[in-house]
């Protein structure tokens, strides 16, 4: 299809909801500008940025996606169309950024963008050896470096629990360029140098392959901090230059079970990586983040403290009964599980882990009194 409609103006993006981190990138970063938030992959629409209130490796620095939104348009159960600002309308605003589409479908943005002098990053990569060593690491990263992220063996146990390999970032400047970089420093041209196959059996992802697949990575990693310029979407998106990745959980799929606490409960997050360890969850993409403070939106997820995402195949025994007991924990903890990603949650949790769930309510019965508007979720959940 083609280009959606987009444009930058005195470093404010301009675009359609409907258009894609990826096209918003291949535009703005030749002209100097980056998104100011990006999750792990660049196939998200700036709408489902802003509903979903998208968070990156910078929150504990830039917040989320939302924060960085200027206007929207909105168009209502009603049909009405209406420009929603944080000054002009903040209860309806707060609501739009992470209601997860239920005020309304957003039509079009305005976000103010990052200025940018490369499309490079610069990094710094080494592998950890617990994840003791690793809480200490991030959190002194927290205020020298704008990316942070880790990821985690979640198949390591006693004295290894949680090795890592920890990579920090910041955006390259023009003068760390070598000579031939720097004849073109802002280009980009991202690209899928590979292709999942189209049917993988199920059971292909196991305790054993997993943990080969662990060692592998985490040997890979240098084991003593390295410095190198990498392209963003090596950095930002590196699943995304693998087609349809999500094929090799074979038919059965995958659940991600993401969930944020407070930097008071971050014992929790040895605990978590423990029982994943004893029971043996062949989990090969596992990733540790750093969350600053939290915005305005009702339902906004990142709040300050740590936030662990966990891919885990399907099939894996007992797994709903494993994550109901985790979603207990993550509530005694003062900590809540990311909607966005949730699939199987409990709706007696929703009121602890969102405290402004009634504010949201509130908003909404205002704007869609007949509950046009409605998800899978939605219904689940009781939003």
């Amino acid at each position: 299809r083609g280009m959606r409609a987009l444009s930058i103006r005195d470093g404010v993006l301009e675009a359609e909801a409907g258009a894609s981190l990826e096209e918003v990138m291949k535009m703005a970063i030749p002209q100097g500008w980056f998104v100011p938030v990006t999750p792990g992959t660049r196939f998200v629409t700036v709408g489902g940025a802003i509903a979903s209130d998208i968070h990156g490796k910078n929150h504990h620095r830039d917040g989320t996606f939302g924060a960085h939104v200027e206007e929207m348009e909105l168009v209502l159960a009603s049909g009405e169309r209406r420009v929603v600002t944080k000054d002009r309308d903040p209860r309806l605003f707060w609501a739009t950024v992470g209601g997860m589409g239920l005020t309304g479908v957003i039509t079009r943005a305005r976000v103010k963008m990052t200025p940018i002098e490369t499309s490079l990053m610069s990094t710094v990569s080494h592998r950890v050896r617990n994840i003791d060593d690793l809480m200490e690491a991030m959190v002194a990263a927290d205020n020298e470096y704008r990316y942070s992220v880790a990821w985690v063996d979640t198949m390591s146990s006693k004295k290894s629990l949680g090795r890592s390999v920890l990579s920090l970032g910041e955006h390259a400047r023009r003068d760390a360029l070598s000579a031939k970089q720097q004849r073109d420093p802002l280009a980009y041209e991202p690209v899928q140098r590979l292709s999942a196959p189209a049917h993988v059996p199920g059971g292909l992802l196991n305790t054993l392959t997993v943990r080969a697949f662990n060692e592998a990575w985490y040997r890979k990693a240098p084991a003593k901090p390295k410095t190198a310029l990498e392209t963003m979407s090596g950095f930002f998106h590196p699943l995304d230059g693998v087609a349809d990745w999500n094929r090799i959980y074979g038919p059965a799929g995958f659940v991600q079970y993401q969930f944020v606490v407070p930097d008071a409960s971050s014992a929790m997050i040895p605990k978590v990586l423990e029982r994943f360890a004893d029971e043996r969850v062949p989990a090969f993409l596992t990733v540790l983040k750093r969350f600053g403070e939290q915005n305005e939106g009702m339902l906004s997820f990142p709040s300050r403290g740590w936030t662990l995402a966990v891919d885990i195949p399907s099939g894996v025994d007992d797994l709903d009964e494993t994550l109901d007991e985790l979603d207990d924990a993550v509530v005694e903890a003062g900590g809540r599980v990311y909607l966005a990603k949730d699939s199987r949650m409990h709706p007696r949790h929703l009121a602890a882990m969102y405290p402004r769930l009634a504010e949201f309510r509130a908003v909404r019965r205002e704007v869609d009194p007949d509950g046009v508007f409605a998800s899978n979720l939605s219904r689940r959940l009781g939003l």
